[in-house]
């Protein structure tokens, strides 16, 4: 950041002494500092030697974020800026890690292990309408998180999004195993350096559930979902945490039986005798619904809850299990592509559900954040593992996956946005301490 030498108007015919000019020069130096900061830093309560070089506080890692610091820690350029609303455009710097670099990624989405023929796919980054976001800068993410917990809630998709972001700060540092039990629905790492805590929480349907039979009338399984009920491997679990993202959806696909009140009200094409198909759309209303219910509840829950919005699969001729597939090579431009059918339905679900719970939660001190990444995500058809989860010999029954994403791939950029929501979280909280103290002052 560079502090521009400012001309005083000070005419010749009002002269002073030397010591009077001095005083002003240093009086007005001072004010014009302290204007400035405001400007070009978002006061997010971090310290300033973030926007020094800060390579005498490197972990092991030989990342250098000198420059790179200073550029990223702006919010944007423009302040009504929806950075969720934007076009996929070249990024000749990508990927910053890979299979052989970083050991967080899963099998099914190791596609550059297993062949995946073209890797352009990596090559991408999100350009908003209107202003720049970032590239996630891991050692800033890690500053900004020191001392804090991150809770993913939700399917193999946020699990996807956990191990993206654990490549990501793999740069700086990798975490420790802190796990409280061996199963790997459910795992806790630390960034000892920073005092910073992941956990993954395995909800797929978000509410207590169980499967009823293993093959049900689609051969993927038939599941009970009791929709008014917490699901508490994770609502037991979350209080601690301060940040906590929650996402769902592809589950809600399969067959499943809804009870409400301990009795059936209907079903997801369940073909069972009397059962009323009530569709997917009803469970995954319901479903949602009482997980921010769940969260409302907590009392002594006082973190910030991020809603990523439903990840649109990209299966073209066929169903996902009907041989659909996902063979496209670069993203569509916003222009050729539309948010329709299922797909808009669940997600004008999660709004309607979202802005419910966000009313709600706000009587009670609950804040909640939406992380819209449907638009970003429907433009990126080329970014999924397909067929490359596993190599062709293996004799595995396994579908074209077009729901997960390779690592690397455009699910880092998730992980960019979550960045400069975080950001944007501190901004907003140093508003309403100065707004706190001018009321204060006002009193006094």
């Amino acid at each position: 950041m560079k502090l521009h030498a400012v001309e005083l108007p000070l005419g010749r015919s009002h002269a002073l002494p030397r010591t009077s000019k001095i005083i002003l020069v240093i009086i007005f130096g001072t004010l014009v500092f302290l204007t400035i900061i405001p400007v070009f830093y978002p006061l997010l309560g971090y310290p300033l030697y973030l926007l020094k070089n800060s390579s005498s506080s490197k972990s092991s890692s030989t990342y250098d974020i000198s420059g790179e610091l200073q550029a990223s820690i702006r919010i944007s350029e423009g302040e009504n800026c929806d950075i969720f609303s934007g076009e996929w455009v070249r990024n000749p710097d990508a990927p910053y890690y890979t299979n052989t670099t970083c050991w967080a990624i899963h099998e099914h989405q190791n596609c550059m292990k297993y062949g995946k023929p073209d890797t352009e796919f990596m090559k991408w980054k999100w350009k908003p309408d209107g202003c720049e976001l970032p590239v996630l800068n891991p050692a800033q993410f890690l500053e900004i998180v020191r001392g804090k917990s991150l809770a993913f809630v939700g399917d193999s998709v946020g699990r996807n999004q956990m191990q993206s972001l654990i490549c990501l700060l793999s740069r700086v540092e990798y975490p420790i195993d802190v796990s409280y039990t061996p199963d790997e629905k459910f795992k806790r790492w630390k960034y000892t350096s920073y005092n910073f805590t992941i956990a993954y929480f395995w909800t797929p349907h978000l509410v207590k559930s169980k499967e009823r039979e293993a093959d049900g009338p689609t051969q993927t399984g038939l599941f009970n979902l009791y929709l008014d009920e917490f699901d508490e491997q994770w609502t037991t679990q979350i209080e601690e945490f301060d940040y906590l993202i929650i996402s769902g959806g592809h589950w809600f696909y399969r067959p499943s039986v809804f009870y409400e009140n301990h009795q059936i009200v209907g079903c997801h094409f369940c073909l069972i005798e009397n059962v009323t198909d009530l569709t997917k759309f009803y469970g995954y209303r319901k479903a949602f619904r009482t997980a921010f219910r769940a969260i409302n509840s907590l009392e002594n829950f006082k973190g910030i809850t991020f809603l990523r919005t439903f990840a649109p699969p990209h299966f073209e001729n066929g169903l996902w299990n009907q041989g659909g597939n996902c063979v496209r090579t670069k993203p569509f431009r916003s222009n050729e592509t539309a948010l329709d059918g299922d797909n808009l339905e669940l997600y004008m679900i999660q709004m309607e559900e979202f802005r419910t719970a966000e009313r709600e939660g706000r009587k009670k001190g609950k804040r909640y954040r939406l992380m819209d990444m449907t638009l970003a995500t429907l433009l990126r058809p080329d970014g999924h593992p397909s067929r490359y989860g596993h190599w062709p010999h293996e004799n595995v029954t396994l579908y074209n996956d077009c729901v997960h994403w390779c690592l690397p791939g455009p699910i880092d950029t998730w992980n960019d946005f979550l960045l400069q929501m975080l950001k944007m979280e501190g901004a907003r909280s140093h508003q309403e301490r100065l707004r706190s103290d001018d009321r204060k002052m006002r009193f006094q």
